[in-house]
């Protein structure tokens, strides 16, 4: 993997930006740094819109990410960089729309991503090897 950016670069251009959480992804603990985002967007989204607006906006958050990460990929010279989170931020928030809106199963919801995305049982494994910068 290549060196962590810089926040010179996540501010650089809005890609970066995106790609990397809101420069969670800049953050020195552990790779998993999209949960800081993740949480206050979804809850701001959950406060103002009904479920099917929430799941318009997750679609087109997803859509921009493939934009933002491909971009970001292409200018860190990896296409699947540690830093980049925004696929977290996004898988998440699209969890957090279909479970209970109550704190156990928030945090049961928490607690299997993050088992899934370490242990990347079959097909994880491959879409993760496979779909690089973006989705291709």
């Amino acid at each position: 993997m290549t060196a962590p950016p810089s926040a010179r670069f996540a501010f650089g251009h809005p890609a970066h930006f995106i790609a990397l959480g809101f420069g969670t992804g800049l953050a020195p603990w552990g790779r998993h740094r999209g949960r800081h985002a993740r949480v206050p967007i979804y809850m701001l989204l959950d406060r103002w819109l009904d479920p099917l607006e929430i799941f318009l906006v997750i679609a087109a958050l997803f859509a921009v990410g493939v934009w933002a990460c491909g971009r970001t990929g292409r200018d860190l010279g990896a296409p699947d960089h540690r830093a980049m989170n925004w696929d977290e931020v996004v898988a998440m928030m699209l969890i957090l729309l279909v479970v209970p809106d109550e704190l156990e199963w928030w945090l049961f919801s928490f607690g299997a991503f993050r088992f899934f995305d370490v242990a990347k049982p079959p097909p994880i494994r491959y879409i993760d090897q496979t779909m690089k910068s973006g989705v291709a």
